[in-house]
């Protein structure tokens, strides 16, 4: 079917089916014989039976919405324990998209007029693959495939002391494990997030593991270590709401002195060991504001901060998220 756009339709008017068109076509031919004027009636008859239908169908077919569902995948050739950001553009206002990812639903969250965003959490514990996402929203479903790229992780080797390996209390994992379920239909986050600590990176995202000569399969480094004299101070890395104080003398004997953030929108973060904590729960506080600062307690080789950040309670990595920033 051809679409008639206004410009082909206005410049197809006036040179067939203008009446000064007509006139100067019909002054071209030769003068009828008598009798003969009633032929051209049945001819206007056409004519505008013609033109009815084709305003009718262009008319019709340009109000018709033409790939409704638009759909951006950031970024293009995601890693192992990258953070996937779905941007999706709908013609419906006030229901949002669904977004799906082996299997498993994500929210989306409106950023804009028709406009949501759901991110996606992958992890190096995941195997390189097509990963298929399935995007519902305005009647339709896009099935789209994102390469995830392998990446190479460090291997260390860590002895803990007797005191040191001893296992988490159940008090410390049910708390941490509920804070991480958080998602707050908010945004709280601006732009990139910020360094938390000025103490070097000691131990990067994603590192594996052997404790003392034992390979730790299920686990991966779940954040960044900054290596910091005792009392140097913490600040959080972006906007957020103080969801979580836990504290050695409560039973948090592996996390140490621990402070969770919840920046919005199942993003979180986690800050362990440290010596002291300068907020309570239900603080807000911005991007760059001191929470506590550097200790050595918990299971813990030596001061410094380690800084977890989670988006739908799994661990990504947060370099992205301070150099080129999820807004």
């Amino acid at each position: 079917m051809t679409l008639f756009s206004a410009i082909s339709l206005t410049s197809y008017l006036p040179t067939r089916l203008h009446p000064a068109g007509l006139k100067l076509t019909l002054s071209q031919q030769k003068k009828p014989k008598i009798g003969s004027q009633s032929l051209l009636k049945p001819r206007f008859g056409q004519l505008k039976t013609t033109l009815t239908i084709l305003i009718a169908t262009s008319i019709s077919l340009l109000c018709e919405p033409v790939g409704a569902l638009q759909v951006q995948v950031k970024p293009e050739n995601p890693r192992l324990g990258d953070t996937l950001s779905v941007v999706i553009e709908t013609n419906t206002v006030g229901i949002e998209p669904t977004v799906s990812m082996e299997q498993k639903t994500y929210p989306s969250f409106a950023v804009g007029p028709n406009r949501y965003r759901a991110l996606l959490p992958t992890t190096p514990l995941d195997q390189p693959r097509s990963l298929q996402l399935r995007v519902s929203g305005d009647g339709e479903v896009k099935n789209i495939s994102v390469a995830l790229q392998n990446r190479s992780f460090a291997t260390q080797r860590i002895w803990l002391s007797e005191s040191a390996s001893q296992p988490a209390t159940e008090l410390e994992l049910s708390r941490v494990r509920e804070f991480k379920k958080l998602i707050t239909p908010q945004k709280f986050w601006n732009g990139k997030f910020v360094k938390p600590s000025s103490g070097r990176v000691s131990t990067v995202f994603g590192v594996r593991r052997y404790y003392n000569g034992v390979f730790a399969n299920n686990y991966y480094h779940r954040g960044v270590d900054y290596a910091a004299g005792t009392g140097s101070p913490v600040v959080a890395p972006a906007a957020g709401r103080v969801a979580l104080v836990g504290r050695v003398s409560e039973g948090f004997r592996v996390h140490g002195n621990t402070v969770g953030m919840d920046h919005g929108q199942g993003v979180t973060s986690i800050f362990l060991h440290l010596n002291t904590i300068e907020v309570k729960p239900g603080d807000f506080v911005q991007a760059g504001q001191r929470i506590g600062t550097v200790g050595s307690t918990g299971a813990s080789t030596g001061p410094h901060l380690h800084w977890g950040l989670y988006v739908h309670g799994v661990s990504v990595d947060p370099v992205p998220w301070r150099f080129q920033g999820l807004n």
